[in-house]
């Protein structure tokens, strides 16, 4: 048998196959949880099914109980999460003048569909500003920066997608602290 209809033999095969792995393990409306969660956040939005597949089999999918630390401030970034079920408190320490101790101030709060650490993916030894828990049980889809190196390397158009989609997160988060610090500067003066 010719090796490309030997290829394309196996490529539906596999299909087949994924087709019916994926609907015994779909939820009770009919979705992938997984996929579907990849799919409906920025980063991801413009993967096609194949880029999605790859992708769904590379990212890691966590559970912490409420309190666990997802990761602490200070502590190397080594990549974002998404919250697939339960929810995420943002807290920065904040250590006093003249004292030793320190006070948490909290951030914000975030909910399944949200995701956060996203710096982590561009910057190179770069420390967490914040520290991250579950405030509840919490099911998280972590992406580090060696998955989207294996992408880039697997599957460089749904890599260059992703970095297009991070780059955009960044700059629309950086313009919102911009603004948020200039309204800030705005009310000390008053």
């Amino acid at each position: 048998m010719d090796s490309s209809v030997r290829d394309f033999t196996n490529f539906w095969e596999a299909l087949v196959v994924n087709f019916i792995w994926d609907n015994l393990f779909r939820g009770k409306d009919g979705t992938r949880p997984l996929r579907e969660q990849l799919r409906k956040n920025i980063l991801f939005q413009d993967l096609n099914f194949q880029q999605l597949y790859l992708l769904e089999n590379i990212v890691n999918v966590r559970h912490y109980r409420p309190g666990e630390a997802v990761f602490k401030q200070g502590e190397v970034g080594v990549g974002m999460y998404i919250i697939l079920s339960g929810s995420v408190s943002i807290t920065v320490e904040e250590i006093e003048l003249n004292t030793t101790s320190s006070r948490s101030t909290h951030i914000t709060h975030l909910k399944s569909g949200d995701f956060f650490g996203e710096l982590a993916l561009v910057e190179n030894e770069g420390r967490r500003s914040a520290t991250a828990f579950a405030h509840e049980e919490s099911v998280l889809i972590g992406f580090f920066k060696p998955d989207l190196f294996e992408i880039i390397e697997r599957n460089p158009s749904a890599g260059v997608k992703i970095l297009l989609r991070l780059g955009e997160v960044l700059g629309t988060r950086l313009r919102q602290t911009t603004a948020r610090i200039s309204e800030l500067k705005k009310e000390s003066k008053q």
